[in-house]
């Protein structure tokens, strides 16, 4: 064949071969093009009334029109064999290119983002793919995407040539539909864009078997291998988009391609499954539970830090518990004050149960009173009420929590076992003083830091064991130095501290956090990146581990893994406002605007309901200026950030939110007058400062280069 010509195209080289036939490399002598010529093998038709359909619906797809669809240039016939004539991609197919591994995780997204919109160019018209597969998605080497084999995939008639005449793996990207023979629209393209996003993302493919029809079983009655277990830095989200794609049942599949790509785009979109960052997150067939605050019942109602320290370690107990959901602290906690119906509740947290409890506290007595709900029925799995004495609390923790997974009917490894008995501290006086501490440290401002410090220093001096209390103390003088004071007596306490906590508790997530925060601002960057690996290897579900690792990233100006990172946390904790305005900050750098939106959005519906139930929380208000400003609204974002110097005009985040602020606004004046006295006061190092996209209208500005100098 090579070196022939048929009709006007000399065959030069052979390209591949497969079951619908093979491919060459050719010159087209009309046009003076290089071509690909796909010849179909005759034994694919059963009459000459299939052959002639066939070519009618080939052509048909050959009048697509689309940047990422292979163009299809003519259909012919020389000696009774079809050939079709196709542009010449420089590049690779998918298949082969994740002969190397797999993907970025961007990168994925990015290329499951062009197939969708080729595919959907396609559903416009009225033609489906029908055999979208790795092997017939092309990348050429300026990474453009184009999908090959249009109208190929279905013979006339309704028989699919990919269930007769393809080569070995193909059946794995089929929908479940074309595996059992029946009827097949639109949506078996979406699930079959999910098989390879999958495998772009895991290398792997989510159905196996020795044989096709074992392939075909899989497809039928197998769940694929939750990614997270390849790569647990994938976000929530992506696993959400891909459990929705590969539903078995195309009803439950995202029904238009466009909604599938929304998602793509905007990963954090994607609503989640369970509202969770543990590892069954996406798995609505496993018990889920929601620990909404407690009430505090106490004569004076001055405990409630205590009452939230109690639902609180009730909750990451569960939360490390195998085969157990339980949504994120934030978004259980936003319902606190809030009478709402437990069916709306239990919707909106997308759980099963809901666990309430109330707290009273006098002297030395507690009384614990708790019950576990249904939210579908809306009546009592279990409920209790315990009258013990205080030294007596984490003994009651353990029973609620071992009494919740008993009711949900989870069954227990030794590990979960082990973390539903552990205990951080014996002394319950040191406990409390450690939610005191702990409940100061999130109002972030100075004075609720310097009295942290000093709850922590007196739970210490209790129980010189507890590790907990000192990784606390150690974030404490991390948060001063980087913040506050940047004396370098503060960083070395940080350090100091997160030491002896891992010394005490090997195993504690909290201590390596704490440790990998105090390389982070000592620039060492490569061991804070272990400590939170680290972390994150022992609680998945650790908030604090996949933000701190994020802000180390972005430092270092590894961008991408920032951004991922930061999605991690958001799906971790849906209702946090910091991560996603992070996050926004990360997409503008990576100049990805469509996800920058996104992103705004949900940083900007978070804070806004955070001030709602805080309104004097000055951090608050200054993300939300920040995030307005970005987003264009420069008259409000203004607004609130006198608003948050007015609540706290001498503190030096403020200020370096102000410098932010008015960078965006266009007062670059002011802008570099504000950072300025961020930091004199001691706020932020250099690192950080110098990849900060809000000061990109700044770089060149010589007060702002004479700023930077002196943070060397």
């Amino acid at each position: 064949m090579i070196g022939r010509t048929i009709s006007h195209y000399k065959i030069l080289e052979k390209l591949g071969e497969g079951g619908m036939g093979i491919v060459y490399k050719a010159e087209d002598t009309k046009l003076k093009r290089i071509v690909a010529l796909k010849f179909l093998r005759s034994a694919a038709f059963g009459s000459e009334e299939q052959k002639t359909r066939f070519v009618r619906e080939a052509q048909t797809a050959a009048a697509l029109d689309h940047a990422s669809i292979c163009t299809v240039f003519e259909i012919d016939e020389v000696d009774d064999q079809i050939f079709i004539s196709m542009a010449y991609v420089h590049g690779v197919n998918l298949k082969e290119l994740l002969q190397s591994g797999p993907l970025d995780i961007d990168e994925a997204l990015r290329i499951a983002v062009q197939v969708g919109r080729g595919l959907e160019a396609a559903h416009t018209k009225g033609i489906i793919h029908r055999d979208i597969k790795c092997s017939n998605i092309m990348v050429t080497r300026q990474g453009a995407v184009k999908i090959t084999d249009f109208g190929l995939a279905k013979m006339p008639g309704g028989t699919e040539i990919s269930k007769t005449t393809i080569g070995a793996g193909t059946p794995s990207y089929m929908s479940p539909e074309q595996a059992s023979g029946s009827a097949v629209d639109h949506r078996t393209d979406i699930w079959s864009l999910g098989v390879c996003l999958y495998e772009m993302l895991t290398g792997e493919l989510p159905f196996k078997g020795d044989f096709d029809a074992a392939v075909a079983y899989s497809i039928l009655n197998d769940d694929p291998k939750p990614v997270f277990e390849f790569r647990p830095e994938i976000p929530q989200g992506v696993e959400g988009i891909l459990a929705k794609t590969m539903a078995k049942n195309p009803d439950d599949r995202y029904q238009k391609m466009s909604e599938l790509l929304d998602h793509l785009e905007s990963p954090e979109s994607a609503p989640a499954l369970v509202a969770t960052g543990k590892s069954a997150r996406t798995d609505k067939t496993r018990p889920s539970i929601a620990v909404l605050p407690f009430e505090d019942m106490s004569p004076n109602r001055d405990q409630e830090y205590f009452c939230d320290g109690v639902a609180e370690e009730i909750m990451n107990a569960l939360n490390q518990v195998e085969g157990l959901q339980v949504a994120a602290r934030t978004s259980a906690f936003a319902f606190k004050h809030k009478a709402e119906d437990i069916r709306e509740i239990g919707r909106k947290l997308s759980v099963g149960t809901l666990l309430e409890g109330s707290v009273r506290k006098a002297g030395d007595n507690l009384r614990i009173t708790v019950q576990l709900t249904d939210v579908a029925e809306g009546f009592r799995l279990w409920s209790q009420r315990f009258d013990r004495e205080l030294k007596d609390v984490f003994a009651i923790q353990e029973e609620i929590a071992a009494n919740v997974v008993q009711a949900l009917e989870v069954e227990l490894s030794e590990k979960d076992g082990r973390i539903l008995a552990k205990t951080s501290t014996e002394d319950h006086q040191a406990y409390d003083l450690y939610l005191r501490g702990r409940q100061f440290y999130r109002q972030t401002h100075r004075k609720g830091i310097n009295y942290a410090i000093e709850m922590y220093e007196h739970a210490i001096k209790r129980d010189p064991s507890y590790a907990l209390a000192y990784a606390g103390l150690a974030d404490c003088y991390s948060y001063l130095f980087s913040f506050f004071d940047s004396n370098r007596a503060n960083l070395e306490q940080a350090m100091t501290l997160s030491q002896k906590s891992l010394e005490l508790d090997p195993e504690l997530a909290e201590a390596h956090v704490s440790r990998g925060r105090a390389f982070y601002y000592n620039t060492r960057y490569d061991e804070a990146e272990k400590e939170f690996e680290t972390a994150i290897r022992l609680n998945p579900t650790l908030f604090a581990a996949y933000e701190s690792y994020a802000r180390n990233c972005y430092s270092q100006g590894d961008l991408t893994r920032a951004a991922q990172l930061f999605e991690q946390a958001v799906s971790i904790d849906p209702e946090n406002f910091n991560a996603p305005l992070l996050l926004a900050q990360t997409r503008r750098a990576l100049n990805q605007n469509e996800k920058v939106k996104q992103a705004l959005k949900t940083g900007l519906v978070n804070v806004k309901k955070h001030l709602e139930l805080n309104p004097d929380d000055a951090r608050a208000s200054y993300m939300r200026a920040i995030g307005l400003a970005v987003a264009g609204e420069k008259k409000e974002a203004l607004e609130w950030i006198e608003r948050a110097l007015s609540i706290d005009p001498e503190d030096p985040m403020i200020l370096y939110g102000a410098a932010c602020v008015y960078a965006q606004t266009g007062k670059e004046e002011e802008a570099i007058t504000q950072l300025e006295k961020a930091l004199s006061a001691g706020c932020c190092h250099r690192d950080w400062v110098e990849r900060d996209s809000d000061f990109d209208s700044l770089r060149d500005h010589p007060r702002f280069r004479a700023l930077l100098a002196r943070l060397d």
